[in-house]
Formats: structure tokens, sequence, C-alpha cells
């Protein structure tokens, strides 16, 4: 169809999809969305029916974290559209472009409590980017185009689109509309004169590391400022990936299950460089002491987090890929670095566990040993996700899909399924537990029906774990609802979806299911048995310093 031909608002939808290069989309169909369904028939997007609408956004966000783009998903309106608004929230929180078009009633009965009506554009404010309803057709295009400009640019987030059937079904004639592209913020001279003088000023400076420098495309240009000016670094659960495995200097995660090292150095540094991060209180601990002797310097493309919590010193907000190169200098740091190599070796993890029972941190860190240089690993959320982030190494940050600011169990499954889809041949593994999976375990039939060779690697320890730690450590050991001893067989299950499988409770057993998993072709579920006596250490406790971490040596039995 050429520009000027006339055409359903429905076919121009997915002419504007093929026209942002969107070649999969996720989603289920329903009323008030079938002429766009009608519409993807035989068109060149493809679509990935998912079993549930959170399941389909998971897994368009999924897509979009695997493979930088700006993720589609697809519901119909009322409980559709209301089943997308979790998924919603969490791209929000962690920042991926994300478009979610939505069926809605007919323009003349909005307002009516007609069947399957409601306000999704309300419900979405809070938890979007940005939101439209289209009521007019010589507004659909524009409008689609916009979201995903607004999708894409400066801090990524899910933008919404709600059309009614209506306007689907309404001819229009297609324009393509002219394309305005918002220039990012350029860095002010005055700042980067300001933040270098910081930083030569330095005796102890840290690199605190977020999700924002794999958003910004700026992976290379953190790891060649590293490499310049010799400086250590932690990051943030979205951070990992970001800061070159091995890399001297390089201490993992810092915050309430940071490593002891990470959370040490921080406190002890004198200049807190944060780079595209955001003070959250997972990473902060008490706020007030974080860091507390340090000067900051602010460096992110969001505005709105600058002097949010911290006062900032200096700060940036201006594209990192510009700003990094510009801040890169020769630095004269050995005392520091020879105080933060004594730190590593100080607080390494022992992975020598005694006993039969697998020990799940040692085994995480044969699997991420054992992963092909091209694989990615879906996390969902919980006592698992942590050990995944303290234990597990990843080349890129996109090769680590975990739910952080909203901390969504489900997540796992779906988001595994579209980092699947986004990049085909790369080994994709979700590592789940026994409560999360069961929340879009729906999504084995996606599985089967695209024979998609996704290898799950299921903790089992037949409880909520993360809560029960809590519970165990906070709440005097009193279990409320915590308790998952009455957990399907899992291998059984998944023998149901056509999906190999195996159990194990033994760690002599750990290293040949790993192979028997990564080597088996197509899917492979991987049970594992676990003890629930074994817990996330070190906690930092809430409200506590980060300094102040809990370890397995002090907790309460």
């Amino acid at each position: 169809m050429e520009s000027g031909q006339k055409m359903r608002g429905a076919d121009a939808v997915i002419k504007v999809l093929a026209a942002h290069g969107a070649t999969t989309v996720f989603g289920y169909p329903g009323g008030a969305i079938m002429p766009i369904y009608d519409a993807l028939y035989g068109s060149p997007v493809t679509h990935l029916l998912s079993r549930h609408e959170q399941g389909a956004a998971f897994a368009a966000v999924g897509y979009a974290r695997a493979s930088g783009k700006t993720g589609v998903c697809f519901a119909t309106s009322g409980p559709g559209a209301t089943n997308l608004i979790t998924s919603l929230a969490d791209a929000l929180l962690d920042s991926v472009p994300l478009v979610a078009i939505t069926g809605q009633v007919s323009t003349a009965v909005i307002g009516t409590d007609a069947f399957q009506e409601i306000d999704v554009l309300g419900m979405s404010l809070s938890c979007t980017k940005h939101s439209f309803m289209v009521t007019d057709i010589n507004e659909l295009i524009p409008t689609l185009y916009k979201a995903f400009e607004i999708a894409a640019s400066g801090r990524p987030g899910p933008v919404l689109v709600d059309i009614p059937k209506d306007i689907q079904i309404a001819e229009l004639e297609y324009k393509t509309p002219i394309l305005s592209f918002t220039e990012e913020p350029a860095a002010e001279l005055s700042a980067i004169d300001a933040a270098k003088a910081l930083i030569q000023q330095a005796k102890k400076p840290i690199l605190y590391v977020g999700g924002g420098v794999g958003m910004a495309g700026a992976v290379d240009h953190l790891r060649q400022f590293i490499n310049e000016t010799g400086m250590p670094s932690v990051a943030t659960l979205k951070g990992l990936g970001s800061i070159e495995h091995g890399c001297k200097g390089y201490l993992g995660m810092l915050g309430m299950h940071g490593g002891k090292a990470a959370n040490l150095a921080v406190q002890a540094c004198d200049l807190l460089i944060v780079v595209g991060a955001r003070f959250d209180d997972r990473v902060t601990g008490r706020l007030a002491t974080f860091a507390q002797d340090a000067k900051v310097l602010h460096l992110d493309i969001d505005i709105a987090e600058i002097n949010k919590l911290r006062q900032a010193d200096v700060s940036i907000s201006a594209d990192l890929r510009q700003v990094l190169p510009a801040l890169s200098m020769s630095l004269s740091l050995a005392p520091w670095q020879q105080e933060i190599e004594d730190l590593f070796q100080q607080h390494q993890w022992d992975y020598q566990h005694p006993g039969e029972l697998i020990y799940a941190p040692a085994m995480l860190r044969r699997l991420a040993n054992k992963l092909p240089e091209d694989s990615v690993v879906s996390c969902d959320v919980g006592q698992h996700q942590m050990w995944v982030a303290q234990h597990m190494w990843f080349r890129r940050p996109e090769d680590h899909l975990s739910s952080a600011g909203l901390g969504t169990m489900g997540f796992g499954l779906p988001a595994a399924i579209g980092a699947q889809v986004a990049r085909p041949n790369a080994t994709v593994v979700t590592v789940s537990g026994d409560g999360s999976f069961m929340m879009n375990v729906q999504e084995l039939t996606t599985i089967k029906r695209r024979k998609l060779p996704v290898k799950i690697l299921l903790i089992d320890n037949q409880k909520l774990g993360m809560v029960k730690q809590w519970q165990q450590l906070f709440f005097e050991q009193r279990y409320s609802e915590t308790d998952l001893s009455d957990n399907p067989d899992f291998v059984l299950m998944a023998s149901a979806f056509d999906i190999p499988g195996r159990t194990i409770h033994h760690a002599d057993q750990v290293e040949a299911a790993l192979d028997e998993m990564l080597s088996t072709p197509g899917p492979f579920m991987l049970h594992v048995s676990i003890d629930d006596a074994f817990n996330v250490w070190p906690l930092v406790p809430p409200g506590a310093c980060n300094s102040d971490m809990m370890d397995q040596m002090e907790k309460q039995t």
C-alpha cells in the first residue's frame, strides 16, 4: 500500500508497525480489537499468540530488552487491557520501550458502561510514559508515529494507544506524517569542566552504574572510560553486564543483596559517580548514610532523577555516549585501587558447600561458565533472582533480563519467550522459583506452539523463599502463607506441553544435568530441588546502613 491509498484504520495500524520495523507483535485477540487482528492476517507482521495478556506484554518487554528495539503488544478492551497494566508498570519502572495497542468499544458508546468497556486511558496514566486514545481517524497515524517516538526517545518507556473499534474500521488516506526528531540534550561545557575537576580532585572515586548505560547504548563508552581512568566500579541489578566480566576493580552488585566488597567500597569512597542510576532504596539502604562522606557526580538522561533523592555536587543530563568520552582522563589511583583489590580478595564468594544437597549459588556459577557467548538469562523474582545477580555474569546488559523496579513474579517465562523470538539463535534460559513460575505457567503453551528452545531452570524449595526469609529474620519466624509443599510435579507438567525435563536433588547431579539442559535441542525443564534453609546472603536489613550487612554466620535460627 503506497502513501495516499485508502484503507481501514486497522490496516493503517499494521502498516505503521511495519514502517517502524516491528516484525513481531505479542498479543491476545478479542471483540474490540478484531479489525486489527483481521488486518494482521496475511500481513508481513508476525503475531505470537500468548495465553494471557500479561504474558504477551512481558514477552514484548523481553523482546525489547534482549534486542534493543521497541516491543509491541496487543490486547482487547476491558479485561484484556486491564491485564496489561502490571506489565506496563514493569516497563515504566525499568525504562523499557514498549508500544501497547488496545482495542476499545466504539466511540458512540464510550461512557455508557458498554460490554467490556473500561477507562484504560485513565488506568494507564500512572504506569506509562504517555497514553493516547484515538477518537479521530485522521489522528490515528500521527498518534502511532508519536507513540513510537516517545517510547524510544530520552529515557525509554511504555506508551499505550487505545483505539475504538469504529476508528479501526473507518477509512482513511494513508499518509506518512512529517517526522519530528527529538534531539537529546547536549552537555554544557561548564558542567563538563566542573565534573572533570571533581574527578581530578578525588582520591577514592567509584562508579555506580545503573541500567541507563545499556539503554543509552553506552556500554562500550563506559568500558573505555573505565580502561582510561582505572576507576573501580559497582553495578545495580539492571546495570549488570555493562561492566566487562573480570574487569579489574569491578566489585559486582551493590545494595540490599549486593556483595560485601561492593557495599564497603561505596561507603568508603570520596566521589560517587552515578551513571544512569537513580538512588533506588534497594541500592542505598538508609539513604542518609549512603556514601555519606562522598561528593556526587550524577549523569542521567532523565533530568527528573537529578537531585530527586540525593543532592548532586555536579550533574549532567545528556547522552552518556557524549558525556563519558568527554570525562575520560588518566588518573593516579594506585592506593585506592589496592584498597579495592584487598576488599575484593577479602570478600570472595565461597562456593564450597558441605553435604550432598544442591547449593544454588554454586550451581548458577557453573551455569554462567557453561553458557555460550550468545546467551540470555531471564529471571523471575525472589531468592533465585538475587542468586543469579550475585553469582552469574553477563557479557552485555541485554543478556540479563530481570524485573528490577517493580519486582514482578511471573516475569521470567514470558520475558524469555520474547528474548528467544528476538534472538532466535541465542541460548535463552529462564531461572525461576516454584512460586514465581506458577504466575504465568500458561505460557508453556506458547513455547509448545512456536517450538521455542527456551531452557527452564526451576529452583524449588517449596516455599515463597524471599518472604519466608524475611519472616524468619524480622517476623519472629511466623511463617504465614509461604508454604508451597503442595507444588505439582513440575517435570510431569512440562511433559504435558511436550517439554522434556528431569529433577535433581543432589550436588553430584548438577554438572550432568546442566549439560543435558544446554545440549538438548528445543525446550527443556531442569527442576532443581533445594533445601528451604538456604537463604540469600549478605542482607542489608530494612532501614539499615549498607555497611551493616548480615551474613549467614549472623542469621537467626
